[in-house]
Formats: C-alpha cells, structure tokens, sequence
C-alpha cells in the first residue's frame, strides 16, 4: 500500500495555487470577455463563434484580451487562496468533527468556505474587469489604472465592492460544487497506476468539478455582473442577489439567467480540469524537490 502524501506548507500550496490559476487564465480568459458581455446584454443573444467574429470584426482581437490586466493581479493570490483555504479548512474541519478521512458532505463544506473566503479577496479585481469588458465603456477606461482611478474617484472607494454579496454566492456555490464534484469523481474512477494516469484523473475530476459548479452558480454569476457593471448612470437597478434574480428572471425570462453559460463551461470545465492538473504537478514538484 503506497504511502500516504505529505501535506504541503501553506507557501507551497499558496505557490502551486497561483501557478495554476495564471496559466488557466492565459488560457481561458477570451471565453470569459465573451460570457461577461452576454451576462451584460439585455438585447437577443449570440452564439459564441458569432460573438467572437463580431468582436474581432468590430473591435480587433485585442478586445479578447481587454481588462486581463486586474484579473492577472489578482488570479495568483485568489486561486492560491482558493486551494490553499481549501486545504486548511480540510484539516480544520477534520479536526472540529473528529473525522480522520475526506467525506462528501466534508469537501462540499470546505469548498464553500475557501469560495467565501475567495470572493472577500477578488471583488474589486472583479469589478474592474466587468467594467472593462463591456463594451459601453469602451471609452471611458483606458486600461485598469484609469478605470481604477476613475471608479474610485467618481464613485468613491466603497464601489469598488459592489457586488460583493452576489461574488459572495458566486464562489460559494461554484467551489461547494467543484470540490465535492472532484470527490466523487475521484472515489469513481479507476485507480491511477503511473503519473500520466494521475494526470487524466485530476484532468477528468477537475472538469466534472468545474462543470457542475458553473450549472449551480450561473444565475448568480449573471446577478454579479449587472451589479458590478453599474457605474452611477440612471437608476441602480440590481443590488442584492435574490432581489436580483426575480427581476431579471420575471423581466427578461428565466433563461437569461443562464446566459453566457456555455462560453463559462467551456471555460470552467476544461478550466477547472487545467487548474487541478497543473496545481497537483506544480504540488508533487514542490513536495518532491523540497519536503523531505
């Protein structure tokens, strides 16, 4: 029976966290430009091959890449938080209620902690994206140290955590779902006998994981984005999630809520399977390049 793996120091999940939230994001980041500005839209919907050629025809392909600044910022504390907090409420939690192995209902729970525990770290980072990627705005930011600035200065400091309950919601639901799917996935599926079959695992479980947590949280995900997209012009229409959520599904329909998913899936679900691949590698060669 092989031996059971060492936990790594919270540096190393920090730094095996942060490695792969930057290079999820390198790789997904034009699918999230595309799912923020159907989220945004009140108008008809596009498919996402339509919605691509429509913004590279109109605004050049660089409008794919357009507010990736404050979510590169921020990816490598947050998705380091996201596994890190996650492993630290693991042994918490194991400790709290006497359990010496991970459950189901165990990894649901510690998921949605690190998600609270995430959306408290990223919501300005958020907002800054939002408004950078829509499209009205295309004019009034710059870049993200000008929308910075100016959300700062025409809104005040405290904009800069509108949408901080729906963020909340968001990354609660999402890590409950991604983790507890991750779970059960890997109980499922045959065990891996060499790295490469570890690595299809993790690559499997992730995408499972990132699946069904963008199914469970995407109205909420809507809900953010028209809070964060808000800019002090007319009146404020969203605010709290749940309110939120009848008016947009009685005003535009309960499909609404689900707009931008399938761009979100295609990022979170291979996404997801990319950040656990990439976290378990950078972990294995931390643990076994400097743990004895």
């Amino acid at each position: 029976m092989a031996a059971q793996q060492q936990p790594l120091p919270f540096h190393f999940q920090f730094l095996a966290g942060a490695v792969a939230g930057v290079t999820e994001i390198l790789c997904m980041y034009p699918l999230d430009v595309v799912k923020t500005r159907a989220q945004l839209s009140t108008g008809a919907s596009q498919g996402i091959i339509e919605s691509f050629r429509t913004i590279i025809k109109k605004e050049g392909p660089a409008t794919l890449y357009r507010g990736i600044a404050a979510p590169i910022l921020v990816e490598a504390p947050k998705r380091a938080t996201k596994f890190a907090a996650n492993e630290q409420y693991t042994a918490l939690y194991k400790k709290m209620f006497g359990l010496e192995k991970v459950t189901q209902p165990l990894a649901v729970a510690t998921g949605v902690s690190a998600g609270v525990t995430e959306a408290l770290l990223i919501v300005p980072f958020e907002l800054v994206k939002i408004r950078m990627q829509d499209p009205r705005n295309a004019s009034k930011y710059f870049g993200t140290t000008d929308a910075l600035t100016k959300i700062v200065k025409q809104e005040g400091p405290l904009a800069l955590y509108n949408g901080l309950e729906a963020t909340m919601w968001r990354h609660a639901i999402w890590n409950g779902g991604y983790f507890g799917t991750i779970f059960m996935i890997k109980d499922k599926l045959p065990k891996a006998e060499t790295k490469n079959e570890q690595l299809l695992n993790n690559f499997v479980a992730g995408t499972f994981g990132g699946t069904f947590g963008t199914i469970l949280n995407n109205p909420l995900d809507v809900v953010k984005s028209r809070v964060q997209g808000y800019s002090g012009e007319g009146p404020k229409k969203y605010n709290w999630a749940v309110p939120s959520l009848v008016t947009i599904a009685k005003e535009e329909g309960v499909a609404t809520l689900y707009r931008g998913f399938t761009a979100k899936v295609l990022r979170l679900g291979p996404g997801g399977g990319v950040l656990l691949v990439v976290f378990e590698s950078v972990s294995n060669f931390l643990r076994k390049n400097f743990m004895d």
